[in-house]
């Protein structure tokens, strides 16, 4: 079964610095069809204003993932991580036992546009980590490339739970098929541009939602950026 989680039905909040559009139910934001897909708890497409952001405030028992499209977000932490997220690049904060953090864009013309993706970790009380790696668009260009993993396979950055999520750029007759085991459930997000997945035709800000399904195939990318999970159901 693929379910479309159409980009325009998403909840979404405007605060004057911050524009954001949530797949799944957040902050004020509430829908009993779109609270969480497996583990997958939370993809905020957020657009912070220039010389603005996210004071320090605090997570714990969250595997929290950050992919910048467009911009810089710059980051702090109780754990003394100072950084700059970059397009390209995947950062991963394991909040475990608790962590604060600022998110900010420094840039005093440009917004930054990103997503925030929160899974729930497998276990709770664990120790918060940090965690991020470039990953150019070579690397997706055509394909999807693994991006984030239980065990940091294939360089990918190392997440507290049976997840996986690949990255992949597609333009014209480039495709990629990626194999579902027939107890996970499938998830794409499509970041920007056009393509058809399985069929269905999405747009910037689209999703599917796969259960029992074997594949995901994607082809006839027009800019296409696209995230692919790959959760266990539980």
């Amino acid at each position: 079964m693929i379910t479309p989680r159409p980009g325009h039905e998403r909840g979404r909040a405007s605060h004057g610095w911050l524009h954001s559009f949530h797949s799944f139910s957040f902050a004020d934001y509430f829908d009993p069809k779109h609270v969480q897909f497996g583990p997958l708890r939370v993809i905020n497409e957020d657009r912070i204003a220039a010389g603005t952001g996210f004071g320090k405030h605090g997570h714990r028992d969250m595997e929290i993932v950050i992919y910048v499209l467009d911009g810089a977000l710059a980051h702090e932490d109780s754990m003394g991580n100072r950084a700059s997220i970059v397009p390209g690049e995947v950062q991963r904060m394991s909040a475990g036992t608790g962590v604060l953090h600022s998110e900010f864009n420094h840039n005093p013309s440009g917004e930054t546009h990103f997503l925030q993706i929160w899974i729930l970790p497998d276990q709770g009380g664990i120790a918060p980590g940090y965690e991020q790696k470039m990953f150019t668009a070579e690397e997706k260009r055509g394909r999807l490339r693994l991006v984030l993993s239980p065990d940091g396979v294939e360089g990918s950055v190392r997440i507290q739970q049976q997840a996986r999520m690949y990255a992949g750029l597609f333009d014209g007759d480039e495709s990629a098929t990626l194999p579902l085991a027939a107890d996970r459930l499938g998830y794409v997000h499509l970041a920007r541009g056009a393509a058809k997945v399985n069929g269905h035709v999405l747009r910037a800000g689209d999703a599917l939602k796969f259960e029992g399904e074997p594949n995901v195939d994607i082809e006839a990318g027009d800019g296409a950026e696209v995230l692919v999970f790959d959760l266990p159901r539980g």
